[in-house]
């Protein structure tokens, strides 16, 4: 190895080769900082006496399958301007940090293509020695999102942990960025980020939720200018949950076996769309027969096809007329789920119709939820919160159109 290679591979820019050593399948390498490049790290200044040397050692970018360790006598030096007396600074590393600039950034370029367990793995080192380089460098280049300019926002949940344990996130639907996450799913977990709002004296002109009344209490509380969008999706999930319900209610209280038979049999094609259904399996036929031996389950699902007809329109008035109508044949058809369903899409009304002045919704946050997933798969589960909410912050979305 020559001075040469120290600086353009390791970043040693005032250092200068002593020895090499090949021992126990790594390379040792021992240097020394340049006499003309010895200032005092306090002042700065050039008039200096050496006063004793300490070795420390440092982990370099790996020479094939060898590591590489860099050797430096760091030199004790009393500065005869300030009268301090200090160690040499050492520029190819952070500050008491045990490997070399130019290896933390080598982790950062290997944390493109594999797992922490796998970086680690390779260059035989802690698993928690990858995940500090990584948590530094998202820290500063993450650590706290830009709110500057954001309008459009959609705020959801999604679980983190088995056993109904959730966090919050908020999406800035036009950046594609997460701008904030929280353990949590109620209105406490969103307190951190109404106070950065206010701080930075930020404006938004609509937020995407779901029906929950945590959300709609947050969002009308603390941004009571924005206007609340309730998400499609949740919506049709939910009325989705209530046909479940349905069909569980109606097998319960069957007493033909055929027809139970059939009922278990349906749980899914009750939910497809009908454009998903599969010919090739014979589901619409399956599909039609449970629908003609049950009235309550046929209506049922004749209205989850009409519920989308509400955002379908050309206008809010159309919009006004489709709900009604969806209403009125919930109410006549005698199916109390239904009846109750009806009745709480009436009392978020105002909400729902808002899409036609913000087609916004919390959609992109599935594809968000996708990433997650499969992040949390490659770290094996995260044991550090502050660690994987910076991982959320990092992860970026296209951005959503807005045509409202």
């Amino acid at each position: 190895m020559t001075t040469s290679l120290l600086f353009h591979v390791y970043g040693l820019r005032d250092q200068e080769l002593l020895r090499t050593d090949f021992k126990y399948s790594a390379v040792t390498v021992k240097v020394k900082t340049k006499e003309d490049k010895l200032q005092c790290s306090h002042c700065h200044s050039w008039q200096v006496i050496k006063s004793g040397t300490k070795e420390r050692l440092f982990r370099g970018i790996p020479i094939g399958s060898r590591p590489v360790y860099i050797i430096i006598k760091v030199q004790r030096l009393e500065c005869k301007q300030c009268g301090r007396i200090r160690q040499e600074k050492i520029k190819f590393a952070r500050p008491k940090s045990h490997y070399l600039n130019s290896f933390r950034r080598y982790v950062l370029e290997l944390s493109r293509i594999g797992t922490i367990s796998d970086i680690a793995d390779h260059l035989g080192i802690g698993w928690d020695v990858v995940k500090e380089i990584q948590k530094e460098y998202l820290l500063k280049n993450y650590g706290r999102p830009n709110l500057e300019n954001v309008e459009y926002i959609a705020i959801d949940e999604f679980a983190i942990e088995k056993g109904h344990k959730y966090m919050t996130v908020v999406y800035d639907l036009v950046s594609g960025v997460i701008l904030y996450a929280a353990k949590g799913k109620d209105a406490e977990s969103l307190e951190g980020f109404w106070r950065r709002l206010k701080k930075k004296d930020v404006h938004i002109k609509a937020a995407a939720i779901d029906m929950s009344p945590a959300y709609i209490s947050a969002v009308s509380t603390n941004v009571p200018e924005a206007q609340i969008v309730f998400d499609r999706f949740h919506i049709k999930r939910q009325f989705n949950e209530q046909i479940t319900k349905l069909r569980r209610d109606l097998y319960r209280q069957e007493t033909d076996l055929g027809k139970k038979d059939l009922l278990k049999g349906t749980r899914w094609l009750l939910l497809k769309n009908k454009e998903n259904l599969d010919s090739q399996k014979n589901e619409h036929a399956r599909l039609q027969e449970a629908l003609d031996i049950n009235r309550p389950l046929a209506i049922a699902y004749y209205m989850k096809e009409e519920l989308d007809l509400i955002w379908e329109q050309d206008n809010r008035e159309e919009a006004e007329k489709v709900l009604g109508s969806w209403v009125a044949k919930a109410f006549a058809c005698g199916v109390p789920r239904l009846k109750k369903f009806a009745n709480s899409l009436l009392a978020h009304r105002s909400g729902i119709f808002a899409w036609y002045d913000y087609p916004i919704s919390t959609g992109p946050l599935e594809g968000i939820n996708n990433k997650i997933k499969t992040m949390k798969r490659q770290a094996y589960g995260f044991r550090d919160d502050e660690f994987f909410i910076l991982k959320l912050y990092s992860l970026h979305e296209k951005t959503y159109a807005l045509t409202g």
